[in-house]
């Protein structure tokens, strides 16, 4: 590969800024530019010890101007940018088709006039549905079940014709859920540290019996990098930790890291069409040579600790948010 300058949008995000912080160890020689509307997802802390080493250019991939400004010179993309937590798609489903689905159009069409050499869509192991034995292969249909996956799967759909229609360069990943540094604090994982921390009432869906595999963050940015470089054009990879476990089995986990009573812990209505397990098949992606490194209790364990250490980074989110502590 001869790429001097990569595009990461929504690389101010969770996965993105992660990825970034990534790329800058493993290949110095690149060239990173960062595209990020910067809502309440994604911000500039995440990126400050790195600032001088990225551009960073402030914009929405939903407008064709920002998606010119910043593709102009590079040589690949890889597009994190997406509304993504389910919750939010259920009450404002629109703002995920704009963002996920015209979002990426407009990446597409502006990447294949400037003749970008390869694209990378991170999508999610939610577009397949839920399954209640068994994992997913890559070639199973999609099955999106709420406007936050339909959106992705719709996103992906859109990159799939684009290399059958124009033979652009398209790979797309399916990972399951991540958990790390960084993660903004609406998400299970560093909600349940942060209120176990603060003493509050943690929400759980329903009896907490929802099976999620969960896949360490710095796992998945590894396996991205992986695909970005050796993956095959029109083709997508799941990635996963093959770690599942049910959502009660890990609030009890946070909370006996936290040294918390489990008397914190609230069961609430569930959420409307609420998947009820998640599972992927990984071969096709290990075939590449990558395997996931960090077993549960490591990587929860680290979690915990960062935002234990980082309070400076996430009490600024829960004031800004309001964040109701009853409310999943």
């Amino acid at each position: 590969m001869n790429w001097v300058r990569i595009l990461v949008t929504g690389g101010a995000g969770f996965i993105g800024s992660n990825f970034v912080h990534h790329m800058l160890e493993t290949h110095p020689d690149y060239g990173i530019v960062v595209l990020d509307k910067l809502t309440y997802a994604g911000r500039k802390e995440n990126l400050q010890d790195v600032w001088d080493k990225i551009t960073f250019i402030k914009g929405d991939i939903a407008k064709r101007d920002d998606v010119e400004k910043a593709m102009k010179g590079c040589d690949c993309v890889v597009n994190f940018a997406a509304e993504t937590h389910v919750d939010r798609s259920i009450v404002e489903a629109g703002t995920f088709v704009l963002t996920d689905v015209l979002g990426t159009y407009n990446l597409l069409e502006t990447g294949r006039k400037l003749g970008i050499e390869r694209f990378e869509q991170i999508s999610t192991d939610e577009v397949y549905g839920h399954i209640t034995s068994g994992s997913f292969r890559e070639d199973d249909k999609l099955n999106p079940r709420n406007p936050y996956s339909a959106s992705k799967a719709g996103a992906e759909l859109i990159c799939r014709s684009y290399f059958e229609t124009y033979g652009f360069p398209v790979v797309i990943t399916r990972s399951s859920n991540n958990y790390g540094p960084y993660q903004h604090p609406e998400k299970l994982i560093p909600k349940t540290i942060i209120y176990a921390i603060l003493n509050k009432p943690i929400p759980v869906y329903g009896k907490g019996e929802n099976v999620r595999d969960w896949l360490y963050v710095k796992d998945n940015c590894e396996a991205v990098d992986l695909v970005l470089h050796k993956g095959k054009a029109g083709e997508a990879y799941n990635i996963g930790a093959q770690q599942e476990l049910t959502n009660i089995q890990v609030v009890k986990a946070i909370l006996k890291l936290c040294k918390k009573p489990e008397s914190l812990i609230e069961f609430v209505s569930d959420r409307p069409g609420h998947d009820l397990r998640y599972s992927l098949d990984t071969a096709k992606v290990r075939k590449l040579g990558w395997k996931p490194k960090t077993e549960f209790d490591k990587g929860i364990e680290a979690t915990v600790t960062w935002y234990q250490k980082n309070v400076k980074w996430w009490k600024p989110i829960i004031k800004e948010e309001q964040i109701d502590f009853h409310k999943h």
